[in-house]
């Protein structure tokens, strides 16, 4: 009986290595964050090493994604990061989603829920290991950007509308 279980299980294992997932790698920044907002070097490479991987339309994969079911782990916590925030389509949000995002980023990032610790587990993603230094960087950012926001819309244009 152990035996044909573990034979069943291995059959699945290798057959899920034949179902795709569709990749990040679009790339479109018809709608990114830099088209709307000074996005500095300094804050482009924090992004890269970072963040981009989950919140952006650019995905790096790792050797590791190519084995299911770490691809499709792998796979989840991108769409879920998308979908929370994505750099790529930043500026297709309306004023008032941005500022919030900002908001948000600041917070994430001052209580270090971000980068997820799964991320940067077994010294994976080393890069993404922010410094508080660079942690300081993206919030000094996200603050300035939100006082350009303030200083260039009305303010009833950058609250969020209550939902029903």
């Amino acid at each position: 009986m152990l035996k044909k279980i573990s034979i069943a299980i291995l059959i699945l294992f290798i057959g899920i290595q034949f179902i795709p997932y569709e990749k990040n790698t679009s790339n479109d920044l018809t709608y990114d964050i830099s088209k709307s907002y000074d996005v500095p070097d300094n804050i482009q490479t924090i992004f890269k090493n970072a963040c981009n991987d989950c919140h952006s339309n650019s995905t790096v994969y790792p050797w590791y994604s190519k084995i299911e079911p770490v691809g499709y782990w792998l796979n989840d916590h991108i769409v879920d990061g998308k979908r929370h925030l994505n750099f790529s389509t930043f500026t297709k949000l309306p004023l008032a989603v941005q500022n919030h995002k900002l908001e948000e980023t600041i917070e994430m990032v001052e209580k270090g829920e971000m980068p997820l610790e799964d991320y940067t587990n077994f010294g994976l993603h080393a890069e993404a290991n922010l410094s508080d230094g660079q942690r300081q960087e993206i919030i000094d950012w996200a603050k300035a950007q939100m006082a350009m926001l303030a200083a260039t819309y009305p303010a009833d244009s950058l609250v969020m509308k209550k939902r029903n």
